[in-house]
């Protein structure tokens, strides 16, 4: 069984792909790098997720014969289809999802819409766009399930590139009621408090801002996050990335403290999610749930983490 985005990486279009010409950026690619699958043997975690959870940052991959990836795609998953995708959740206990399209799909979003368009409400997008895409397109994005786009500010994904696109780009989806999903660079957020805050719309943080926790919850940039995440309304947090987080590995339980935090400093804008592609330490789904408990023993939080805060997000039918 592949894992959702186990089934596999955290996708995101750095902003460079978002102008630089197609055949220049093929021209300059090194041989494409092709990223292991997730742990086959998902455990059926002990955390009994509430009704209604919902996974709210998860990648289908092709089947690449009907989803072809983009030749400038940064690396290469293998196939981790729909079906696979509805096995995992059922397995970990999860009812509905939200399905980010993956670098690998470049500007194509069909395999995300498709998969929505099958779910019977269950699933929503997040789409790539870029300045090239009409209002019209947008909109046509919005009908079939779309609530948000996502801006990667990763090297290892095109660098931060044009600002002023990025800028472009906000306040054109903010005009349709999206919002947008940022995942930052490691060691950035304080360099990006500003930009942040000036946006016209609610953004969503991934990976707890990429923390590590070697550095400890006393960490400036941890703190700039939590300061950030208390001033701001318009920010929400990813409850996700232990793996990537953590200094000790398996279980992860060093990265525990800062979803604690989070969790606690504004209960009302966290959400949370397992994605791990390209990390150190393949972890199994099944021990990803089963932080939850850790993050949080309050049912009451667990609910809003899980169920009431993403269908607010997301808009979602309500069920919790």
């Amino acid at each position: 069984m592949l894992r959702r985005e186990m089934l596999a990486a955290m996708a995101g279009l750095g902003l460079a792909g978002l102008t630089a010409a197609p055949a220049l950026r093929a021209a300059e690619e090194p041989k494409i790098p092709t990223i292991p699958g997730p742990d086959p043997d998902t455990r059926t975690p002990a955390f009994k997720a509430p009704p209604g959870s919902i996974d709210t940052h998860t990648h289908i991959f092709g089947p690449a014969a009907d989803y072809p990836f983009s030749p400038t795609r940064p690396y290469s998953p293998p196939d981790a289809p729909l079906e696979a995708f509805r096995a995992l959740h059922q397995r970990i206990g999860v009812e509905r999802a939200v399905i980010v399209n993956a670098t690998v799909h470049g500007f194509d979003n069909r395999v995300v819409t498709d998969a929505i368009a099958q779910s019977g409400g269950r699933y929503k997008g997040v789409a790539n766009v870029n300045n090239a895409m009409s209002d019209a397109e947008l909109v046509a994005l919005g009908k079939a399930g779309i609530c948000a786009c996502r801006f990667a500010f990763l090297k290892r994904l095109g660098g931060v590139g044009d600002m002023n696109v990025f800028r472009t780009l906000v306040d054109r989806v903010a005009a349709i009621g999206w919002h947008v999903d940022i995942y930052l660079e490691s060691g950035t957020i304080r360099e990006f408090v500003p930009i942040l805050k000036a946006l016209p719309v609610t953004y969503v943080i991934d990976h707890m801002g990429t923390i590590s926790a070697a550095r400890g919850v006393d960490d400036p940039e941890f703190k700039a996050l939590l300061d950030l995440q208390a001033a701001d309304d318009k920010c929400w947090i990813k409850i996700s990335g232990p793996e990537r987080a953590s200094a000790s590995g398996p279980p992860f339980h060093d990265a525990v403290p800062f979803a604690q935090e989070l969790i606690d400093n504004a209960p009302d804008r966290v959400i949370t999610d397992w994605p791990h592609p390209n990390v150190k330490f393949m972890p199994n789904d099944g021990d990803l749930v089963d932080l939850i408990p850790l993050y949080t023993a309050d049912p009451a939080k667990q609910n809003k983490l899980l169920v009431t805060n993403p269908e607010r997000l997301f808009k979602f039918d309500a069920k919790g």
